[in-house]
């Protein structure tokens, strides 16, 4: 049912004001001169007055930009205008001429408008008219439309990074996977060729010592991508998760050992270097082993990938005080520039030279994680004769 412009525009025809209070002890006699004043004007000039409690509706209060109250304000006609503070009567008075000004004026663009919009209505094509617009209804209508889509935002955004949270846990297991499933791949593949001499009756065939402990080291890869592809889903969950961990006394010079180890082919493959200087007597550290022994695996890997054929890779330990040791992983390649050395850290942090090829970043900021988890610290600088050198920290055990 179509609404009567005439009626519509009687309702239109009249100053529409909004009275904020609150809940303070001083406020009814505050606000009782303004009601008593306002009453006395009713009968000569009618108005629509509605009263907020803005401790019912803080978020009018925050549209109107109240400042303090009581605040009395004209939202219609045009121009907005408020008054507010203890003397309200005053500015009452001093203001209402003018508001009946822009009402007489408001009336008389009605009456001229009004033929165009019978037309309107009749035809079902009426829009909402500026006064509807400008009411307390649709300011609060407006107010939760902006919180609306400010929470659609929210969740836009919450959804982009999950999406980017998805595509970095991906490129980590990617990347953290490959070294042990490579090793685990040499020793099933060196299994597979000892077991084809045998059958064809080959003198050099593996002894029962060297096929156990190829079994051993296929499984203890296998156990670690396990671990790795649990422990990575739990850090990546997001910055307010923590990395959790299963720490024990260990002796930091054999996790080392064990690891240069397992990738002594890769440095064989790319005829590199590697310099170590592991002082015997460290003490032990307070250490997740798997963990540790899969940040140095990291570290290597990117020194391996960045230090250039027939290239040195140093790795040394420091017992750096008498609650930490420090490691360090350097390399003679092309080093991270010092802008970017407090980026590098970051999940989808790419430094423009490797755009076109995997590098450091992929790895690094589970390196981050898992340090963090351990109350260490990891860093980066420029290595003494060029290059990049990683550093961390692990706790002393006690």
């Amino acid at each position: 049912m179509q609404a009567d412009p005439e009626n519509s525009a009687d309702s239109e025809a009249s100053l529409q004001l909004v009275l904020f209070v609150d809940e303070r002890s001083s406020s009814p006699k505050r606000i009782q001169p303004i009601s008593s004043h306002l009453e006395s004007l009713r009968a000569d000039y009618p108005f629509e007055l509605t009263v907020v409690d803005i401790g019912e509706r803080p978020d009018l209060a925050e549209h109107y930009r109240l400042v303090v109250t009581p605040a009395l304000i004209k939202i219609h006609p045009l121009p907005r205008q408020s008054i507010a503070g203890s003397n309200l009567v005053a500015q009452l008075k001093k203001s209402w001429p003018r508001w009946q000004r822009s009402l007489e004026e408001y009336q008389a663009q009605l009456r001229r408008e009004l033929p165009l919009k019978s037309s309107e209505y009749l035809s079902g094509s009426a829009e909402f008219t500026e006064s509807k617009q400008n009411s307390l209804a649709a300011s609060a209508e407006l107010v939760r439309l902006s919180e609306e889509i400010f929470r659609l935002k929210q969740e836009k955004e919450e959804l982009l990074d999950q999406l980017q949270f998805k595509d970095q846990v991906m490129s980590m297991l990617a990347h953290d996977l490959r070294s042990p499933l490579t090793a685990a791949s040499i020793a099933l593949e060196t299994l597979e060729l000892g077991q084809q001499q045998e059958q064809n009756n080959y003198s050099e065939e593996l002894t029962s010592a060297l096929k156990s402990r190829l079994i051993k080291h296929a499984r203890n890869q296998f156990s670690r991508m396990d671990r790795m592809i649990t422990d990575l889903l739990q850090a990546a969950r997001g910055s307010s998760s923590e990395f959790t961990i299963r720490p024990h006394k260990l002796q930091l010079r054999e996790i080392c050992q064990d690891v240069l180890t397992q990738m002594n082919e890769q440095f064989q493959l790319k005829s590199q270097q590697v310099k170590t200087d592991i002082p015997q007597d460290l003490p032990c550290v307070y250490a997740d082993k798997e963990l540790v022994g899969q940040v140095l695996v990291n570290l290597l890997d990117n020194a391996i990938k960045y230090a250039p054929a027939g290239g040195k890779i140093e790795v040394s330990i420091l017992h750096r005080t008498a609650q930490k040791i420090q490691v360090s992983v350097c390399d003679d390649g092309p080093g991270i520039p010092e802008e970017n050395r407090e980026h590098i850290f970051e999940g989808h942090f790419r430094l423009k030279r490797d755009e076109a090829k995997e590098g450091y970043g992929l790895g690094l900021s589970l390196c981050q994680k898992i340090i963090r988890a351990h109350y260490g610290r990891i860093w980066v600088d420029a290595a003494t004769k060029g290059g990049g050198c990683f550093h961390f920290t692990l706790p002393v055990y006690r």
